[in-house]
């Protein structure tokens, strides 16, 4: 089992305008009274996983005040952005603190039920160097879509509002070869979907798996509200 997760929280949660999360860093927005990474972290602490880095940025003491260094059993770190450095740049940060060769990447604005054992042992049994916890909804167009073969290898992405349909789109869930991860050169600030996944993916391991457990991304006022029903039928 994996034992360590890097959680990417430095969102500022422009899209949640004008709702009650406006003015916190998006993984504090609350759901039922509780900030949305409670929900992340109980969920790994439930899973088993022993340290998760928090990689943070805007208004980061808000995070680091509220949850420590602990929450249950996990042991939680952070590592701290200067400056904006996208999501790839802000990953390659935190994933220097890493102390395990496979590492579990989380957005901290998604929620995604993934069977993690069974996301582990299709990246291992494949030999890849990531891979992406995939979901199927019915428009890609807000997402973007991805397409993998019948090996699961991804052969191609689209960008948000390219397609549209029901497919297959990247549910910000990974494993990820920390060795393969910090050896690419990339610059200091840089996008994980396009510049690493979308550069890389014909030439390199990269492989995806479809998980249809429940997904929800509280990135636009209308799935944050449907969070606030929703997780009241969890059994959290």
């Amino acid at each position: 089992m994996i034992k360590e997760a890097i959680i990417l929280a430095g969102g500022l949660g422009t899209r949640l305008s004008g709702t009650i999360a406006d003015e916190l860093p998006k993984c504090l927005a609350p759901v039922n009274g509780r900030p949305f990474l409670d929900y992340l972290l109980q969920y790994l602490d439930d899973l088993g996983l022993q340290r998760v880095i928090l990689s943070v940025g805007y208004k980061h003491q808000a995070i680091t005040e509220h949850f420590g260094d602990t929450f249950g059993e996990l042991q939680l770190e952070y590592a701290v952005e200067k400056e904006p450095l996208g999501t790839g740049g802000a990953l390659r940060l935190a994933m220097q603190q890493a102390r395990e060769p496979l590492v579990l990447v989380m957005n901290g604005d998604t929620f995604f039920e993934v069977d993690v054992p069974k996301l582990i042992n299709a990246h291992r049994s494949r030999e890849a160097v990531i891979t992406l916890a995939l979901h199927e909804v019915d428009d890609v167009g807000r997402y973007g879509s991805v397409v993998i073969d019948q090996e699961r290898r991804i052969t191609g992405f689209a960008e948000k509002n390219q397609t549209a349909g029901k497919g297959l789109i990247n549910g910000g869930m990974y494993v990820i070869n920390k060795r393969y991860f910090i050896s690419k050169e990339l610059p200091e600030k840089f996008s994980l979907e396009r510049d690493l996944l979308q550069k890389y993916y014909a030439t390199d391991r990269i492989f995806g798996l479809i998980c249809r457990q429940y997904f929800i991304d509280i990135g636009i006022p209308a799935d944050y509200q449907k969070a606030q029903n929703d997780f009241k039928e969890f059994d959290f």
